[in-house]
């Protein structure tokens, strides 16, 4: 124990930079200066450049108004067994008095993690957590762009300007697959606002700059340079992360990461960290991908995608060779989903899809977000590599569930198939649960359940599935329908953490 203890201590975690804070709202500090509120029409609030031999001064003074704290109040609904409680589950009634620990709460929890149950411990009410994160203003009406994973748990969000001014916020719309969620304060006069920029043409060593609201500090800003482009941190198949060196800390998610014309090319979303802190390798989410999301949130509230209906993997050296493709590019297909768009088309299993309306598939992780922006209901060609040559395939892409349909649908659906009720792991459980990496926390087991006679229980977080971290009850669904498929998998193994220790737990799918 002492040696995972050690290991998982050392392991770098990526680490969403929301902050969790105590519930007194005095302990947080919000910059105090006045912002002057652009006129409507105005395309940015900035018209001044800066670099490291001018410094950055007059481009923050420009943008900084139009960046936000949001802080998010959260009540946790906390159901335990009572003490009086005589179900066949019961810890008391099946080890209680056989080992005599009664008004011994050290030896209470000793038993409870040894053998993996709840010990009743009477009922408790209701928790209030407050957690921080940023945001920017993006029209002078009052939209305001943040992470997800910021205001996924929220029961109440407020927004704080630098001028000290507090709004009340709703959410506009939020998309969980990729970590965006758009809100809405209304104020008596327009406010100032940033606009994207292309995040398309920044390139590894142009300088950038970070503001937000670390540590609950408010209005904190830092510079630094993109280190790397495209860079997957296992968050989903739709984001490939800028890689920065301006220091993010827990605070910063939703914050917006400026190029030094003043414009937004990134949302600063995760920090790559052995400590919780900034090491120097922060992630943003490109403009490019954001600004089409948060248009779609802007209008219908959700993100429409579209779906094939195959699992791809990566294509490396010693498959291009086997297949004769020359370098490695492309998507393979590994299996085709029943009743889907790639079944009712000429896709096979063994086919490297290589373009999709002429577009090049350079590597795996690139078709998924081609697909997810293609047009529904109208053919679309994917070039294929089979049988050592290049042919033409036609399918009809399908709509995926929007985000909204999806988060209803992550709700019903690991009750039904584990008896779990899951959530996204937000800033406030973490800090609670003393989690600093990736994980689905769970919210509720059912009774009788298989997880439930596993001993798992509210409060636990999945670390992985399978071999498979997750991050997502999406992720944890995926990969129980995985096993579900395969007749030959009877149970599905997960990687629990809980107070600190992790154990694995084998559940039956069947």
């Amino acid at each position: 124990m002492l040696q995972q203890r050690t290991l998982r201590q050392l392991a770098p975690q990526v680490t969403a930079v929301a902050l969790a804070t105590i519930a007194t709202a005095s302990a947080v500090l919000y910059a105090s200066r006045t912002a002057t509120a652009l006129p409507q029409g105005t395309d940015t609030v900035m018209t001044v450049s800066g670099g490291p031999g001018s410094g950055f001064a007059d481009l923050v003074e420009a943008v900084r108004p139009a960046v936000v704290n949001i802080s998010i109040r959260t009540v946790q609904h906390i159901s335990t067994r009572p003490d009086n409680d005589n179900s066949e589950n019961s810890f008391s009634q099946r080890h209680g008095q056989e080992f005599g620990f009664r008004g011994q709460p050290q030896m209470r929890e000793f038993m409870e993690r040894f053998f993996g149950e709840t010990v009743p411990k009477g009922p408790r009410g209701p928790m209030e957590a407050r957690s921080l994160g940023s945001g920017f203003i993006i029209d002078a009406a009052g939209l305001v762009v943040t992470n997800h994973h910021v205001i996924g748990n929220a029961d109440e969000i407020e927004v704080v300007l630098e001028d000290g001014r507090v709004f009340p916020a709703t959410v506009r719309g939020s998309d969980q697959r990729t970590d965006l969620a758009l809100l809405e304060i209304h104020a008596n006069e327009p406010l100032p606002y940033v606009s994207f920029g292309d995040s398309d043409h920044a390139r590894v060593g142009d300088w950038v700059i970070a503001i937000g609201n670390p540590f609950g500090l408010g209005g904190t800003t830092t510079s630094g340079i993109v280190s790397a482009r495209g860079r997957d941190i296992n968050s989903g198949p739709y984001v490939d992360y800028i890689q920065i060196d301006a220091s993010i800390n827990r605070g910063n998610s939703g914050g917006p990461l400026f190029n030094n014309a003043g414009e937004v090319i990134g949302v600063n979303t995760a920090i790559f960290s052995p400590n919780g802190g900034s090491v120097g390798i922060g992630f943003a989410i490109p403009a490019s991908l954001a600004q089409n999301v948060i248009s779609q949130l802007r209008d219908s509230g959700q993100v429409a995608r579209a779906w094939l209906g195959v699992e791809i993997q990566a294509v490396g050296p010693d498959i291009a060779h086997s297949l004769g493709l020359g370098e490695p590019h492309g998507a393979l297909v590994s299996r085709i989903s029943p009743n889907s768009p790639a079944a009712r088309s000429d896709l096979r299993t063994g086919d490297v899809i290589v373009s999709l309306d002429n577009e090049p598939v350079k590597r795996m992780r690139h078709l998924p977000r081609l697909i997810a922006r293609t047009p529904t209901g109208q053919p679309v060609s994917f070039g294929v590599w089979r049988s050592g040559q290049e042919m033409m395939v036609t399918a009809t892409l399908e709509p995926l569930k929007g985000s909204r349909q999806g988060l209803d649908q992550q709700e019903r659906e690991p009750t039904r198939k584990l008896g779990l009720k899951l959530s996204m792991l937000d800033e406030a459980n973490r800090q609670r649960l003393g989690n600093s990496g990736n994980g689905v926390l769970i919210q509720d087991v059912a009774p009788q359940s298989p997880a439930a006679h596993k001993g798992l229980r509210p409060g636990d977080i999945i670390l992985k599935v399978g071999a498979k971290p997750v991050g997502t009850p999406e992720d944890v669904l995926n990969q129980v329908d995985l096993a579900r498929a395969d007749q030959q998998n009877k149970a599905i193994l997960l990687l629990v953490e809980r107070n600190g220790d992790q154990r694995y737990v084998a559940i039956k799918v069947g």
